[in-house]
């Protein structure tokens, strides 16, 4: 990680000159957080790749969509093997996207619309391609080089079999042979060796990195794999088998994921984000049992962690109701706020998600199984997933905390399932082909002009998209529902302009309905009885979701309220009852 190229005393004034922002330190509380996959949003110079230039020449549409933050995904300079989760440099920008100057340019468009920035961070690797790790496989065994990241020797009478038989996420071994009798670890691609967060040097470092982007005028990060960071390495390295068994312990001993010594390392994250006014921010991807987000959550610690709760779902008021009730439990034990969110890089987006079978065991695996086999809108339930995930989306951005929303989401989109071999790009396709499909399908440059080449994603006559897009992404184009009031985009921007009235809200009860829950939230025994789910907001605002097949009569208390917005654009002004799979605000 080279030296900082910025320090805090010439950071450009034009930063500090737009920042409007800065007075509320608790802006993050109730923030709809639009994450934006920079290769894959706007490409301003036509080379098939968006940039940083395509992101600011964007920001009009963001603040008519109404978001509060932008959470940028990795735009630092990497060979791509994951998706620019392999990071070169941590304090520059991918030439392929951009300078320097180029992000100054971004924030400050952002910071003087009133939005605000959260770059996304990953600490828990590099790219094989890192000054040091470039170092490290030119120096010794032994050396301080080689102890910034994860070496060790081989096992075997010749020293030629890998240290343990620990499986990588994205498949095959997690160790990987430089072929002088050491490995070394990477949970992740072999492009993504680990670091050695024991190490005082990696954690300084990291800590400079921190301070370069917020220096820059970056309001917060987004922490990748937050939970990995720490490990124990001590011999002997347990089995493949034994960590599979163990890997929900939840006492923070398990030697990989989530231990006791992340609470040192997040303190002195902590301590550099309070050196600025307000606050730097971060929210923790964790992929941890609900109980232990309270390490990541902690006002000491990182201040927010994600829950992939109701991302995890099934569209079913039953498990919507508990996921509520559990995590408003959980803000208020931390005095963080929730983090709701149903789409990401990551996952088969809920548009498609939803127009597939419920999956009973509730393990977030609905849709792989689809797209294992090429699938294609045609073979899923298109308008029920759309309509589920509409209704959906207006629970969500109800409920108080903040709402972190996936590039495309507000124009429905479902996954791309149709993408040859030939042009897929995520490293778990090619470790695991048969087994996982990889995460392409969520990650197909967007569509902007329903007539242009690569449907605007690119400059006038630019056709290139580093992903193909399907020829039917034209109809879910900005420039095809814009003008629509029943369109899924104009539904988001409706929603997120009324949400503003709710911020600083932080309490929800629910309301007892025929038949329907019952009982304040965070209440231990409230039982869904039916397919409804209602809550209030302070305000009187309420919030009404059917979840089953057929409409739903409204009590005459409820039909009696202005109807503020409905996820069904065939909902009556004055409805008396609400229809199948559809969500109103009342008022």
């Amino acid at each position: 990680m080279t030296d900082a190229r910025l320090s805090t005393t010439d950071a450009p004034a034009t930063l500090a000159d737009a920042t409007v922002l800065a007075a509320d330190p608790d802006w993050w509380r109730q923030a709809a957080v639009y994450q934006i996959y920079p290769r894959s949003f706007a490409d301003a110079n036509g080379d098939g790749i968006g940039d940083l230039r395509g992101i600011t020449s964007r920001v009009p549409y963001l603040v008519e969509l109404g978001v509060d933050a932008v959470w940028l995904s990795p735009f630092y300079p990497s060979a791509l093997a994951d998706g620019g989760y392999d990071v070169d440099d941590y304090r520059n920008v991918d030439p392929k996207l951009g300078t320097l100057a180029d992000f100054d340019e971004l924030i400050a468009a952002l910071h003087a619309s009133g939005i605000r920035l959260i770059a996304d961070i990953v600490p828990n690797h590099s790219s094989n391609r890192h000054e040091w790790f470039r170092e490290a496989l030119e120096s010794p065994r032994g050396s301080a080089a080689r102890e910034r990241y994860i070496f060790r020797d081989g096992e075997g009478p010749d020293g030629s079999e890998p240290p343990s038989d620990w499986q990588s996420i994205f498949g095959g071994s997690a160790w990987e042979p430089v072929g002088d009798g050491q490995f070394y670890l990477h949970l992740f691609a072999p492009e993504q060796p680990d670091l050695n967060w024991a190490n005082r040097e990696v954690r300084d470092d990291f800590l400079r990195t921190l301070r370069f982007w917020s220096d820059r005028g970056v309001d917060g990060f987004r922490v990748d794999v937050a939970h990995a960071l720490a490990k124990d390495l001590t011999y002997p390295l347990r089995s493949h088998a034994e960590l599979e068994a163990t890997k929900l312990v939840t006492d923070g001993s398990h030697p990989l994921w989530d231990r006791e010594e992340l609470d040192e390392i997040y303190a002195e994250w902590r301590a550099v984000f309070d050196e600025y006014e307000p606050p730097r921010i971060a929210v923790a991807e964790a992929w941890v049992e609900p109980t232990r987000r309270h390490r990541y959550a902690a006002p000491t610690s990182l201040g927010q962690a994600f829950n992939f709760d109701l991302l995890r779902a099934n569209f079913s008021a039953a498990e919507f109701h508990e996921i509520v009730d559990r995590n408003m439990v959980f803000s208020a034990e931390t005095g963080s706020s929730n983090t709701w969110v149903f789409s990401n890089h990551d996952v088969v987006r809920h548009a498609t998600r939803y127009g597939l079978p419920a999956d009973p065991s509730g393990d977030g695996a609905p849709g792989r199984e689809w797209l294992l086999d090429g699938g294609s809108p045609a073979e899923v339930d298109a308008a029920c997933g759309l309509r589920r995930a509409r209704a959906a989306t207006l629970f969500l951005l109800a409920l108080p905390g903040s709402a972190y929303l996936y590039q495309g989401e507000e124009l429905g989109l479902p996954e791309v399932g149709e993408i040859p071999p030939a042009d897929r790009q995520d490293p778990s396709f090619f470790r695991n082909a048969g087994v996982e499909v990889g995460r392409d399908g969520c990650r197909v440059p967007l569509p902007w002009d329903a007539d242009a080449p690569s449907f605007g994603f690119g400059p006038a006559g630019s056709d290139a998209s580093h992903l193909p897009q399907p020829s039917w992404f034209g109809s879910y184009a900005v420039s095809a529902q814009a003008p629509d009031p029943s369109s899924t985009l104009s539904m988001y921007r409706r929603a997120l302009a009324l949400r503003h009235e709710l911020q600083g809200a932080e309490e929800l009860a629910w309301i007892a309905l025929d038949g329907a829950a019952g009982g304040a939230a965070g209440g231990a025994d409230a039982a869904v009885e039916s397919d409804v789910l209602a809550f209030q907001r302070p305000g009187g605002w309420t919030v009404v979701t059917n979840f089953g097949t057929t409409p739903f009569a409204l009590p005459a208390e409820l039909a009696g309220l202005e109807l503020l917005l409905s996820s069904s654009p065939d909902a009556d002004s004055a409805p008396a009852a609400i229809p199948a799979e559809t969500t109103l605000w009342l008022r």
